[in-house]
Formats: structure tokens, sequence, C-alpha cells
């Protein structure tokens, strides 16, 4: 088997309907895999099976709510149902509050963290059992640049990323037994409909981000296709534990 193929394999891709999700889908879609794209917008999550059938890919909607654990449980179950087994899961579903720290309601605060490593955690754990029966299988959990640095604007986000950095590491040490590789996706800035807003509601992010990357761009979601290939595939069978960032130079630039 070459190293990049995903023939056969069976991924689930949480809010894969657009930005960083749907480019790893597609990533994911044209190496060879079948991709769920699990999501809670319809009609947004319909139009990127369709792209991604149009494409060529075998793929299909199934409605997903992260924050909710029965909802991440019965996705898993039901993928198995339909194709008989799940070989790569990649949590990217996930949401933020920007506003100051001390503005924050609790209930502000448990839901970004909630959707963002409980979500993370609870696909995780429902994927484990599959996964350990086929033999093994692939984690791949998105991170942020807020895995690394504090953002004013953004604790709960910056917290929950940070969370998700040394969850992965766990799971990496408890399940690699099971041969199952568990990573993270640190990507720096993408343009996305969520970085979009962000630079609405935050006055100079667009200049700072340039100023900041080495590349002297954003990224864009086709960026994050190759490291979802690697770390779904035979290249990336003895990298576990690992954060590995997507940022064209961002987190290096002093």
């Amino acid at each position: 088997m070459s190293l990049f193929d995903l023939s056969g394999r069976v991924a689930i891709v949480t809010g894969g309907n657009g930005g960083i999700g749907l480019g790893m889908a597609q990533g994911l879609a044209a190496a060879g895999a079948a991709i769920v794209v699990a999501a809670r917008n319809r009609e947004k999550s319909e139009a990127a099976v369709a792209a991604l059938t149009a494409a060529g890919a075998n793929s299909i909607f199934m409605p997903l709510d992260v924050g909710d654990p029965a909802s991440c449980r019965r996705v898993v179950t039901e993928t198995v149902d339909r194709f008989g087994r799940l070989d790569i899961l990649v949590n990217n579903a996930g949401m933020s509050v920007r506003k100051p720290p001390e503005t924050y309601e609790v209930a502000e605060w448990q839901a970004v963290l909630n959707v963002n490593l409980t979500g993370t955690f609870v696909c995780s754990q429902a994927a484990h059992g599959p996964m350990k029966q086929a033999g093994g299988g692939k984690i791949i959990n998105i991170g942020s640049m807020m895995s690394i640095f504090g953002a004013a604007y953004a604790a709960a986000y910056s917290a929950s990323k940070g969370a998700v950095v040394q969850l992965t590491k766990s799971l990496a040490t408890a399940w690699a037994a099971d041969n199952i590789q568990a990573n993270a996706v640190l990507p720096g800035w993408i343009d996305t409909e969520l970085t979009q807003e962000a630079r609405r509601q935050v006055a100079g992010l667009h200049e700072r981000i340039l100023r900041r990357t080495p590349a002297g761009r954003w990224g864009r979601p086709e960026d994050l296709a190759g490291i979802a290939v690697f770390l779904a595939g035979p290249a990336s069978d003895f990298v576990t534990g690992a954060a590995i960032p997507v940022d064209g130079g961002f987190s290096v630039e002093f």
C-alpha cells in the first residue's frame, strides 16, 4: 500500500462542511477515503457533500452537535453501521466567544469548552472501540495557534485549544497499544468564515497577521489537505502525540 493511499478507509470530519474541515475532507477524499461530513448546518453540509461527490468521493452527511455527547456517539455508531468500519476521525468542529475575559458569563465559557474540548474527547472516546476492533486508526485533533499563544479576546478558546493538545498526548499514550495514532494540527491564520468574523471584530488583526507570517499571506483551507492525508495514512504510523503547526511560519517568527 502507498504511504499516502487511503483507499477503503472511512473518515468522519466534524465541522467538515466548510473552512479547514472541508479542506481536510477534500484532501482525504482525493487520497481515496470515504467521507462522513458531520455538522449541524444541513444546507451547508449537503452542499459540501455534493462538492465532494462531484469530485469523485463517496461522501454522506450526518447531523452532529459536538456539544451533545449522545450526538457524538450516534454519529460514530451510524458511520460503522453504514460503512462497516471507522479508520479516521478529524475533530475539527469548534467555536469561539470573543470578548475580554472579565466579561465572560460562565455559560459562555462552558459552551466553548463543551464544543472544542469535551466534544473532541467524546468523539474520540466513541471512535476508540471501532478503531481498536479494526486493528488501528487515526485521530486528528484540530488545535490552533492559540494552543501556543494567548489572546486577550479569546480566553475560553485559547484554554480549550491548549487543552486539546494535552488531550491528544494523553490519547496517544493511552491508545498506542491499540495501534491508534492521535495527533494535533495547529492551523495558523486561515481564511475562513470564523477568521473573517474575527477580522471584523478585532481592529488591525489582518495587518498584524500579515506582518507576523513569513509566508506573507493568510492560509487557505486547502493548505490543510496535505497534513490531513499524512496523519490519516500509513506514512504517519510511527507519529503520535505530536502537535504540528501549519501556519506559514507564524509560530517561529520572532
